[in-house]
């Protein structure tokens, strides 16, 4: 059982290790950023990534350049005591795979409501291709209930390292793409907000990286 953790040392932290991790980054990783004038100049805002390995909340962090805290399901906790400190300190919100996840629920909406930024990975886990699992509406719930935009996100090359596919430590090429924000304002009137808002979800990340496969040139 995964015991829920606060969130509020996360910040600081994050501050203090945003620029050596930058650094870093721009040593280990070979990697592309695009679209960040996209993003909300301020919370609250949800980012909403597809999933490919444990690193991609380090990456969209890097890429936000701003504290995010993810929903991470629990199954990735309590394997290691190294990895889930890591985690917890930078923001991650165990959820419940088993039961109701109440807590990880209220601890999303807190963050929204405070201004702050979310992380979904709207597939629910690490896939080893897009499109293999179905999309789940949680996203589009959280930004209907708190009128806060919903950023797509398209992340590809990180499968090389972490992965379903590559469990191993590589150093991977990265490209990642921000588009622009899908406002909670447009769904509203439709017959199914919830469904109309991940559909347009998963119609920009597919337009991203829909013609893409691991170990495709482009």
């Amino acid at each position: 059982m995964v015991r829920d953790r606060p969130a509020a040392s996360a910040a600081p932290l994050v501050r203090v290790l945003r620029r050596p991790l930058t650094w870093l980054s721009r040593i280990i990783l070979d990697g592309e950023i695009h679209g960040q004038e996209h993003l909300p100049t301020s919370g609250p805002y949800i980012v909403t990534a597809n999933h490919l390995s444990l690193v991609d909340p380090f990456v969209v962090t890097l890429a936000i350049k701003q504290l995010v805290q993810f929903l991470a399901v629990d199954e990735l906790f309590n394997e290691s005591r190294f990895r889930d400190s890591f985690m917890y300190y930078f923001g991650a919100i165990p959820i419940s795979r088993r039961r109701p996840p109440l807590g990880a629920i209220k601890r999303a909406l807190e963050i929204l409501e405070s201004g702050e930024i979310l992380g979904v990975f709207p597939e629910g886990a690490r896939v080893e291709y897009w499109g293999e699992r179905p999309i789940k509406r949680g996203a589009a719930w959280l930004s209907l209930a708190t009128n806060s935009p919903l950023v797509p996100c398209s992340v590809i090359g990180t499968e090389a390292t972490l992965s379903p596919l590559n469990p191993g430590i590589k150093i991977p090429s990265i490209r990642l793409s921000l588009h622009p924000p899908l406002l909670p304002a447009s769904y509203t009137d439709r017959e199914d907000p919830l469904g109309a808002m991940m559909n347009d979800w998963t119609a920009v990340v597919d337009d991203s990286i829909g013609h893409w496969q691991p170990g495709s040139a482009s």
